[in-house]
């Protein structure tokens, strides 16, 4: 795979679809939980099952994206990515037409989530393939950094557009809307080149690729559970210790993590992932003991916003040190392994963090956060030493 070096304004039509992508992941976190739960008459159980069988699709497809990507270039995978994301979005359309058919519209509910995890590991590992052949791996941090500002303000921005549109227009235009969304992500990035793909290069056999970016996977997985600490149950410890206001936990832990990885973009190509993951963690490490020894609403919310500095960087840092110990040609496997750690991490975090509150109280998830934390930077000085 032949990198090229165009400058950094020059991927923004892949930052831009990648925005347009996550603005439909935003949209359906924000309209299925009421759609099954209110219209369908299903459990809460049930809203779970199938908002989460999207990121197991995701997760087992990583391979399979990072393959097309290194194989067919990173703008085919891409672009596949898109195609499922309109199917997906039939699928939902589908399913609304079947609402008063309970069960077929649950299951045609399944069937659209598992397209559209498919969607999301092709599109995103494709448009980070894409935007670092173009760009030159010189410049990888930045690329992870604004793809991850695109994927996370399209899911901020989607959830609350949803519930607005469908208060307003009706389900059925917010499922349209996907496939308007979808469409303007394949055309933002339509006259961009496809990366060349070298068709004799011996590829290394996927456990290889895990074995060699295990460590900076193993870190991302450990410092991920912060995040999930934060998003799953800072609402509950703040209903526990009657503080009134959660939601600045959250503006701010987001507010924090945006502008972080705006004014410091750079930072990981500039001084190297390693000394950026590191300061990273010690960040994050602090926020989290901030929240876990909080005596009032406001050492908890600056406990999030400290949280949410820290972990803003992680990836591309992690991101940066991952994919140089590959070639070009196996860049995109390499993404897909390493994005798989984040998956993994915050699958199950939830529920031991769950297990630990029911035993200690919700705080003390603050400790196992910081504690995890701290984990991943050993285990980077660990392995930097060896």
């Amino acid at each position: 795979m032949k990198e090229q070096n165009r400058p950094m304004w020059s991927i923004s039509p892949i930052i831009v679809s990648v925005f347009a992508i996550y603005l439909c992941i935003g949209i359906m976190l924000g309209t299925l939980p009421t759609l099954i739960k209110n219209e369908l008459h299903f459990s809460a159980l049930i809203v779970g099952a199938v908002i989460s069988i999207q990121f197991i699709a995701t997760l087992l497809t990583r391979a399979y994206a990072g393959k097309i990507a290194d194989t067919q270039g990173a703008k085919t995978a891409k672009h596949y990515g898109v195609i499922m994301s309109v199917i997906s979005g039939v699928i939902y359309i589908l399913s609304y037409y079947f609402k008063d058919l309970h069960l077929i519209a649950l299951l045609l509910l399944f069937v659209a989530r598992i397209a559209h995890g498919i969607s999301e590991s092709l599109a995103v590992t494709g448009a980070l393939t894409w935007g670092i052949g173009l760009v030159g791996q010189q410049k990888s941090g930045k690329v992870m950094t604004w793809n991850g500002i695109a994927m996370y303000a399209g899911i901020a921005l989607g959830a609350p557009l949803a519930i607005y549109l469908t208060s307003t227009l009706g389900t059925i235009y917010v499922f349209s809307l996907m496939i308007v969304l979808s469409a303007i992500s394949w055309l933002c990035t339509i006259r961009l080149p496809n990366l060349a793909v070298d068709p004799s290069y011996q590829r290394t056999p996927f456990y290889k690729v895990i074995s060699k970016i295990s460590d900076q996977g193993l870190a991302l997985a450990f410092s991920s559970i912060g995040f999930a600490c934060i998003s799953s149950f800072i609402a509950l410890l703040f209903t526990e210790k009657s503080w009134l206001n959660p939601s600045w936990a959250f503006l701010t832990f987001g507010s924090f993590y945006v502008l972080t990885r705006i004014f410091c973009a750079s930072l990981p190509d500039k001084f190297g992932g390693y000394r950026v993951a590191i300061v990273s963690f010690i960040i994050e490490i602090i926020g989290q003991l901030l929240i876990a020894f909080a005596t009032s609403e406001f050492m908890a919310i600056l406990g999030c916003s400290l949280t949410g500095i820290g972990f803003s960087l992680v990836f591309p840092a992690l991101g940066v040190l991952a994919i140089q110990k590959v070639s070009p040609q196996m860049r995109g496997t390499a993404l897909g392994a390493y994005a798989a750690f984040f998956d993994i991490s915050l699958g199950i975090a939830g529920p031991i963090a769950g297990i630990i509150a029911g035993l200690y109280g919700y705080q003390s998830i603050y400790f196992f956060g910081a504690i995890s934390a701290l984990i991943s930077m050993l285990i980077l000085i660990i392995k930097a030493k060896q």
